[in-house]
């Protein structure tokens, strides 16, 4: 089994990253960038979407 990641950047601060799609919330919901802390939808950290998409079918 092939695992799935997203590339997530923060508006705020810039920082990039991954994460596993099924551990992230709901796309509508909340999330914070783990660096600044900014809070916006987790919508808004999606670099692309593709990884918005992959995000979504895991929802």
């Amino acid at each position: 089994m092939v695992e799935a990641f997203v590339r997530l950047l923060c508006p705020e601060c810039g920082k990039e990253w991954e994460a596993n799609p099924s551990d992230l919330p709901a796309t509508r919901r909340n999330f914070s960038c783990p660096s600044c802390h900014a809070t916006r939808r987790l919508t808004e950290f999606m670099r692309t979407e593709r990884d918005l998409e992959i995000v979504r079918q895991f929802e």
